[in-house]
């Protein structure tokens, strides 16, 4: 995990869109950011709550957010040099939960 997905982040404040004559909406520079929707082809999941006419935008990735960690350039580094090592035959490498706590019994 970088440095910056475990320091508190600051509020965004509220903020203002225009809707242009086709309908469109930029969302601020920050928020985009933010909400990693900063990439091209990022999409965002649109909803109306009828009960109070309430437009939510919801970030829709590909991966769930919960395991964005995953797919850092940092992790996915140290993915790469774990297979390195896998293939040189070097370090220690179990299937399984299961065979990690029998691993660690008959030591």
């Amino acid at each position: 995990m970088s440095e910056s997905d475990t320091k508190p982040r600051a509020e965004i404040a509220p903020a203002f869109a225009s809707i242009s004559a086709r309908g469109t909406i930029s969302l601020p520079a920050a928020m985009r950011r933010r909400l990693r929707l900063d990439q091209p082809g990022a999409q965002v999941e649109i909803s109306l709550r009828e009960e109070d006419s309430v437009v939510e935008l919801r970030p829709h990735v590909a991966v769930p957010v919960d395991q964005f960690w995953y797919w850092t350039p940092e992790w996915q580094a140290g993915e790469r040099e774990a297979d390195e090592q896998e293939s040189r035959g070097e370090g220690v490498f179990l299937k399984d939960g299961d065979a990690l706590l029998k691993w660690f019994t008959e030591r």
